[in-house]
């Protein structure tokens, strides 16, 4: 366990920051703030949860605190450590590659031996925008595929025509665990608990589609995309009169393919989209590169096999590749996990730093190289924090808002710091805070990640103050039983006191 170390200023510094008019705030001032943020932690009905709340400028000084050393359930708040932590120790331009390689050689456009797809734990073969400005050069990727038809078009430059073997998505890369134990079961159903491997596609999900039926009591019309053939839907839903309330849901026999949806939907709906996790991402990945080597007129003879044994092609891994593919830098994956919240990416770059960092590509590893980083780079007491996975999505993370201010502060202080927070959403701009902080005086001025699961809510980021100071701020609500647009409105009003 580590001693918490709080920076301070010298006091020659602070006599300059006094000159310029930007230091300490006056005492009455700070008691001023205190006065009206407890005003609004008080206020009923929100007096009844639990509030942890820290407001810190950016050395470190601590302007205000509610339970600052207490623990609380963080959310999607746990992000902002995965995210913190790779900007620190890897480059903004850091990539991986995903190869191919071969088990027997190529005759007369003919590959005697089985293909293997070989993933270094890329979290973007996937359709999404990476920047803001979502009209940006290259911001965008529509195709989730592309990666594999790139490879796909270097396996045909190669003169390939035929495989005679094998398809095999070799996910070994990372741990064979692809879901984490701490994950509720009806969740792995869905885009936030997908499984995680060391090959990926389309965020390890399909995207489901559907509207109603042309008439009350016909079925729901559903499509889902990719389609590689080998995922069933049995449909059992009906279409209920206008204005009924939507009951649709899908299901999937556990470790299989086989999906239904049951429920009804309203005739005057929408068009409405869900993304549902599939068990095996490494076999999914190499359906989509079969699907891309057809296109390019590549056939494969054998099945599509899967493993996560990192020894099987160990020796053929040894070899040059046939094909390579590169990442997007790490600075797309970080956008993402915070801008949009996305928690595959988190989970992802969370064994992506054990890998790096660690002994192996594993939970575990990555939640050791945080919590050493946490301790020995930032000076986070190891009673302060105690996380299960990268995302939040675990209700088990517990974390104190000290701690996630702390942090905040030093990586706004590091060299690193663009990368982070290039993915920060931002009051009045594309992200999850694109709807918050309109019309206050500090619309535009915060930039902060949003957290919400059962009886939670929480936001910790930056406040730019009119007055031209930096402040870092966490904000952890618990035990509530508002409805979360309550909560976040009463959230946003503490941000505004804190910035006047």
């Amino acid at each position: 366990m580590r001693t918490a170390i709080r920076p301070r200023l010298a006091p020659f510094a602070l006599s300059i920051l006094f000159l310029l008019g930007v230091g300490a705030p006056s005492l009455d001032a700070q008691r001023n703030l205190a006065t009206r943020i407890s005003r609004r932690l008080d206020a009923p009905p929100f007096d009844r949860n639990l509030w942890g709340v820290v407001l810190m400028d950016v050395t470190g000084r601590v302007l205000y605190e509610r339970n600052a050393g207490r623990l609380f359930v963080p959310a999607s708040n746990t992000k902002l450590v995965v995210a913190a932590v790779a900007a620190a120790l890897l480059p903004a331009d850091w990539t991986v590659t995903t190869s191919v390689y071969s088990t027997g050689p190529i005759v007369e456009g003919e590959l005697r031996g089985d293909l293997v797809l070989y993933g270094r734990g890329d979290p973007t073969f996937s359709r999404r925008c990476y920047d803001v400005d979502t009209t940006a050069a290259g911001a965008c990727v529509e195709d989730p595929l592309e990666p594999l038809r790139v490879l796909a078009g270097q396996l045909r430059a190669r003169g390939i025509r035929t495989v005679t073997g094998k398809l095999v998505g070799d996910g070994s890369y990372f741990e064979p665990t692809l879901v984490h134990p701490g994950w509720e079961g009806y969740d792995l159903n869905w885009w936030y608990a997908a499984p995680v491997s060391g090959l990926s596609l389309n965020d390890n999900s399909i995207d489901l589609e559907y509207g109603p039926g042309p008439a009350i009591g016909a079925p729901v019309v559903i499509t889902f995309s990719p389609d590689f053939g080998d995922v069933s839907l049995e449909n059992r839903t009906s279409t209920s009169p206008p204005g009924t309330r939507r009951t649709i849901d899908f299901f999937r026999r556990p470790g299989s393919l086989d999906l239904w949806a049951e429920g009804t939907l309203a005739l005057d709906s929408g068009r409405r989209t869900e993304y549902f996790a599939l068990p095996d991402p490494n076999h999914f990945a190499a359906q989509g590169l079969r699907k891309a080597l057809a296109d390019s007129g590549i056939s494969v003879t054998g099945p599509t096999e899967s493993t996560v044994d990192s020894v099987l092609y160990r020796n053929t891994r040894l070899g040059p590749p046939l094909a390579e593919v590169t990442s997007r830098p790490l600075r797309d994956w970080i956008f993402p996990i915070l801008n949009t919240s996305q928690n595959f990416f988190a989970e992802m770059l969370l064994k992506q730093l054990g890998k790096q960092f660690g002994a192996n590509g594993s939970w575990r590893e990555g939640l050791d190289v945080e919590r050493r980083f946490l301790m020995d780079s930032v000076g986070i007491d190891s009673t302060q924090f105690s996380f299960r996975d990268g995302s939040g999505l675990a209700s088990s993370n517990v974390v104190t808002p000290m701690a996630l201010a702390q942090l905040l502060a030093y990586i706004r202080r590091h060299p690193h710091y663009a990368t982070f927070a290039a993915g920060l959403p931002q009051s009045g701009a594309r992200g999850s805070l694109k709807n918050r902080f309109g019309g206050s005086p500090l619309d535009g001025r915060v930039r902060a990640k949003t957290g919400s699961i059962s009886r939670v809510n929480s936001l910790s980021g930056y406040i730019e103050t009119p007055k031209g100071r930096t402040l870092a701020f966490s904000i952890l609500a618990n035990n509530h039983t508002r409805n979360g647009s309550e909560m976040i409105r009463q959230i946003d009003s503490i941000v505004v006191e804190m910035g006047k």
